[in-house]
């Protein structure tokens, strides 16, 4: 079977062709590249439409986060991940963290996807036993390198974000950043770096 003008030919894939495959290759590349503006989106999705409770929208909550890494003079991987820490809170909400960080971690430092891949059980030092759960939960990590940078990344940029009246930077502030990281070439060993620690800056208070 020949693929169609911009559609492949089979209804199951057992029967594509070589033809077929190749197309959905060649159509795939500028759907890639679209990554980076379809998770603005998301984002500014919730500022409309987020779990309610806090004083601030989830919006407002990853703008301080990732202004609060800024302002501390973070690397891009730390800024682009606090901005997106809780992109799953709409799509994932039991889940989010490690929904957020598989979007990161093709294009992140490994230590910053875990992160944020750990983040919601790091949380739960500030809330945890007021729902009668383990607010230490997160010792069983404590032998893991990335341990201590997940701390700080939740007492310092994390935990403090839902303060409306913290000065936050505008979503557009974060345009390039967003789209230079997930530009690169996905789990690029250069940029991925397992095993490297870093930790984050020191403030800038």
């Amino acid at each position: 079977m020949m693929a169609r003008d911009k559609q492949v030919s089979f209804t199951a894939m057992e029967d594509g062709s070589r033809e077929d495959y190749l197309l959905l290759r060649k159509l795939e590349k500028p759907f890639l590249r679209g990554t980076a503006e379809r998770l603005l989106r998301e984002l500014a999705v919730q500022g409309q439409e987020s779990l309610t409770g806090y004083r601030i929208n989830r919006l407002q909550h990853a703008l301080q986060t990732a202004t609060r890494a800024r302002r501390d003079d973070a690397e891009i991987d730390w800024v682009v991940a606090a901005l997106l820490h809780d992109i799953g809170d709409s799509l994932s909400p039991q889940n989010h963290d490690r929904f957020a960080a598989e979007i990161l971690r093709p294009f992140v430092r490994e230590e910053v996807s875990w992160v944020v891949g750990h983040h919601g059980v790091f949380q739960m030092i500030y809330y945890a036993q007021y729902y009668g759960w383990d607010r230490q939960k997160r010792e069983k990590y404590a032998g893991n390198p990335y341990y201590q940078s997940c701390v700080d990344f939740c007492a310092r940029w994390d935990q403090s974000s839902f303060d409306p009246d913290y000065p936050m930077d505008s979503l557009d502030s974060f345009r390039d950043e967003v789209f230079e990281v997930f530009n690169r070439k996905a789990f690029d060993a250069e940029v991925t770096r397992p095993g490297l620690v870093l930790g984050l800056p020191e403030p800038n208070d």
